[in-house]
């Protein structure tokens, strides 16, 4: 079995987080196009900086400089980083990724489990998390949904890809009333796309009805 670590990035780590965005996102489905795919090494520095990011590394290194291979990564926005107006007011995860290479052997739920419960829940104690997906993605929404995570309000991002904003309770025994549940939204004949930044807008509009049968696909 591999030796793998899990750990925060530095910026040291930027060319390689980079390559592995990159070859992560490279086999995504037409018609899915994420804003990751355009970063270049300058901005994945700047949100090491910026925000947390954790990644999977094995154990020794196969390059000519023998530093490790990034096998899987996740990063997490929190609400005060200047010019990225926030959704919803708690932590953002986003740019998760697992080597092409290595799928299919748990890094994406050790990833989320760590971002989700020792980093968030136990440590920085953030009452709920939250992230979005391509609604045409063919797996990462229904993934986000047995993770426990509910639809909150729907957009489209730079690059024309409509999106599906999800977020997360992490402790319901502290904040019983932050998260109420809802029963599914009545269906709308509208075909707008919201794209506000307020989280109460995003409430009082029910997902379009053709992404909420993606949803359920």
């Amino acid at each position: 079995m591999t030796q793998t670590a899990l750990r925060i990035a530095t910026e040291a780590d930027a060319p390689r987080l980079l390559k592995l965005l990159h070859a992560a996102y490279s086999e995504l489905p037409p018609g899915v196009l994420f804003t990751v795919t355009r970063a270049g090494v300058d901005l994945v520095r700047q949100r090491i900086r910026q925000h947390t990011t954790f990644v999977i590394e094995q154990a020794g290194g196969n390059g000519p400089d023998r530093q490790a291979d990034l096998l899987g990564t996740v990063s997490i926005r929190f609400p005060w980083v200047p010019d990225e107006a926030p959704r919803a007011p708690y932590p953002f995860i986003h740019w998760f990724a697992v080597s092409p290479a290595h799928k299919q052997q748990g890094l994406g739920r050790r990833l989320l489990d760590h971002a989700e419960l020792n980093f968030l829940r136990d440590t920085v104690k953030a009452p709920a998390v939250h992230l979005a997906t391509a609604i045409k993605h063919p797996w990462l929404t229904q993934l986000y949904l047995s993770r426990g995570y509910e639809p909150f309000g729907n957009s489209t991002n730079a690059l024309g890809t409509e999106l599906v904003w999800l977020r997360k309770a992490l402790l319901p025994d502290l904040y019983p009333t932050l998260l109420p549940h809802r029963p599914p939204a009545p269906a709308s004949t509208s075909t707008s796309t919201s794209t506000s930044a307020d989280p109460a807008q995003a409430d009082a509009r029910p997902l379009h009805p053709s992404k909420t049968a993606s949803l359920a696909a």
